[in-house]
């Protein structure tokens, strides 16, 4: 085609110019009229419509419910006393299911970012295929390290079996307002289960965008290698059954993947760090002033290792500097911070002095910044059966999910 339009004879056939030679040669290609003449009308029919970003589930023109994969068109002025749908929508009568890279469909539409279906008809099979296509910006996504010397809020979350503890965390690794427990219900059949996770993800992008958060922190978990080894690993008798049931219940790499997808398409960081000791040292050092500052929430053992995970995305140590936040009948306003009084340090030692702000080198509490990992999707963009028109807002390329 390049060559051609080089030269200065394009050639432009709806319908495809490989079709068009058909014609002439219905021999040869296997072919009779009336087959020919079916293939040629279903690649020239086609209905189009280009998404566009902040409309419901990405477009409004044709819009599918993730819920139940239902289909439905914004009918013409002409048209519009055919309407069986309010707002002079037509229903198809069918549903769609995307089984190519369902999830980052799914992302997408939960963000209401911009994506074009395409309505086709193969005749071969007589089917009726609904192709959705979009394209990603080309991003850098920052390093830990970045975040950390932006001096940006990070909200941190710890994974549990039937909820969410969330902390909002400053740039010096306070803990910043209340803690917030989200509620994941992650009992029933295995689409449910991922519908209950992807509001509670939702719930949580939104609190970190209320309050002025560049990403979110987790904990780096994966029980791959103690699922596969069951006892030998996780303990036996009643005590063991009940953490090995636990641990059965913790989607990780379920919640790990739908959060960095979900975070990507509404510009959040997604910082994974090694979870160490985040529930002791957060019980220990964060509970007590956690609560303190909080007024109206009961502050829990999770809560506490929420905020261990954000200073640890942060480059912070986990433990707090003795005498600080101290309940004193004369300050009882003090924030649960850990980073304004210096640490004193025995003489005679050869360590280097630390400051205010510094990173804890230790090998304990305060894991590496090698340990951090900016979780981010990898942008594709591939090509379809046909160019896409660039769409309003976002403009979605073309890529083919049957």
């Amino acid at each position: 085609m390049e060559r051609r339009i080089e030269a200065g004879h394009p050639a432009i056939v709806v319908g495809g110019r490989r079709l068009a030679k058909n014609r002439h040669n219905l021999a040869d290609a296997g072919l009779t009229e009336p087959e020919w003449r079916e293939r040629w009308d279903a690649e020239r029919m086609f209905l189009t419509a280009d998404g566009e970003s902040g409309a419901p589930y990405g477009n409004y023109t044709i819009s599918v419910d993730p819920a139940d994969g239902t289909v439905t068109l914004v009918l013409p002025e002409p048209l519009r006393h055919l309407a069986n749908a309010p707002r002079g929508r037509y229903r198809l009568t069918c549903a769609v299911t995307f089984n190519h890279r369902q999830d980052e469909w799914l992302d997408r539409i939960t963000a209401n970012q911009a994506v074009r279906y395409d309505i086709t008809h193969e005749p071969v099979r007589d089917r009726w295929y609904l192709d959705a296509s979009w394209s990603t910006p080309q991003t850098v996504p920052p390093t830990p390290v970045e975040l950390a010397a932006a001096e940006v809020r990070l909200l941190a979350v710890d994974l549990n079996a039937d909820h969410l503890a969330a902390c909002v965390v400053d740039a010096h690794g306070n803990p910043v307002g209340e803690p917030v427990t989200v509620p994941a219900d992650l009992t029933g059949p295995a689409s449910q289960r991922d519908g209950r996770l992807r509001v509670a993800i939702t719930e949580l992008i939104g609190l970190a965008k209320a309050n002025g958060c560049a990403g979110l922190a987790i904990e780096n978990l994966d029980f791959g290698d103690a699922r596969a080894t069951g006892r030998e690993s996780m303990g036996r008798g009643k005590r063991g059954k009940t953490f090995r049931r636990t641990v059965a219940g913790l989607p990780t790499a379920r919640f790990r993947e739908r959060l960095r997808g979900m975070a990507h398409h509404r510009g959040l960081v997604v910082v994974a760090v090694d979870p160490a000791y985040t529930s002791r040292w957060g019980g220990r050092h964060w509970k007590t002033p956690l609560q303190q500052q909080s007024k109206t929430t009961v502050v829990t053992g999770h809560h506490a290792a929420a905020v261990a995970i954000g200073r640890r995305a942060l480059g912070h140590g986990l433990r707090r500097r003795p005498g600080v936040t101290a309940h004193d009948q004369r300050i009882v306003a003090r924030r649960a911070t850990g980073q304004t009084v210096p640490r004193p340090r025995a003489h005679g030692t050869t360590s280097p002095p630390r400051t205010t702000g510094t990173t804890h080198q230790g090998t304990k509490t305060c894991r590496d910044r090698n340990d951090q990992h900016a979780l981010f999707p990898v942008s594709q963009d591939r090509s379809g059966r046909r160019p896409a028109s660039p769409g309003y807002g976002d403009s979605p390329n073309s890529g083919q999910y049957r």
